[in-house]
């Protein structure tokens, strides 16, 4: 029975055994080697949604928290696009607006920031040191997209998407610091502790 566009996934078994023998379904219901670069650009992203989920499980302040939600729930529809073949009309695909969202998020934590002197070594608080663990999976997941878009073809917008959220969580690791009144420890080149 199809389901409307914003209705919850009902699953009922979680174990299928159709992955058994390397191979996987994708969100069309096609079966694909779990070898596919699409599978490794949405296992990236599923990553990098745990990354979040444990930021959100520690301490983190509330200005941060409101926006991590946001971006666990559009990890799911990024892992949803990487899922479905380019070319299908009517699926869930990450848009402009989504991206749009990412770059208010930045500008506006942004401004809050000192002018960086340096480059920042990741730290600080818990929750600090978190945002720079998911980003730096981020990335990863970005850079697993790559092969998926030269060989089977992405929407363009999902590795966009990646792009500017690495870029988000970058400043969240920074005001995560400052809220929490902490200095963010800096690289001094060539210089032993």
């Amino acid at each position: 029975m199809p389901r409307e566009r914003d209705e919850p996934v009902r699953l009922t078994k979680i174990y299928t055994r159709g992955g058994d023998a390397g191979e996987t379904s994708l969100g069309d219901g096609s079966r694909a080697s779990k070898l596919d670069p699409r599978i490794a650009a949405y296992g990236a992203v599923d990553e990098l949604n745990a990354a979040v989920g444990v930021v959100l499980a520690a301490e983190c302040p509330a200005a941060i928290r409101a926006v991590l939600e946001r971006v666990q729930n559009e990890l799911f529809d990024l892992g949803a696009d990487l899922s479905v073949p380019a070319g299908l009309e009517g699926r869930l695909r990450v848009t402009q607006a989504q991206i749009d969202a990412l770059e208010r998020d930045c500008d506006t934590f942004n401004a809050e920031l000192p002018e960086l002197k340096s480059f920042v070594l990741p730290g600080g608080t818990a929750a600090a040191a978190h945002l720079h663990v998911a980003r730096t999976v981020c990335r990863r997941a970005e850079r697993d997209a790559l092969p998926a878009r030269d060989t089977v073809g992405l929407n363009p917008l999902a590795l966009v998407y990646l792009n500017r959220l690495s870029d988000l969580l970058f400043i969240l690791a920074r005001a995560a610091n400052s809220i929490d009144g902490r200095e963010e420890p800096l690289w001094r080149p060539g210089r032993s502790a």
